[in-house]
């Protein structure tokens, strides 16, 4: 049972470090983001964040953030 905690704690733990890594390239990529970008983000699944990820080359506007995610 503890380990089932800790699995799940971890598995927590990195999407929130994948969160904060996309919002941080997605500044420096877009210049600025917006709170409602963010939010989205933030809201994101994991399978979605892995997407973006992926695709992180290919974004050039929010727009194309917000296809990925929703």
């Amino acid at each position: 049972m503890a380990e089932g905690f800790r699995n799940e704690g971890r598995k927590e733990g990195e999407k929130r470090e994948k969160k904060t890594a996309l919002l941080s390239l997605l500044k420096v990529k877009l210049g600025n983001v917006s709170n409602q970008l963010e939010q989205a983000i933030q809201n994101s699944s994991i399978e979605k964040l892995n997407t973006l990820t992926l695709s992180i080359f290919d974004i050039t506007n929010e727009d194309d953030v917000l296809k990925i995610i929703n």
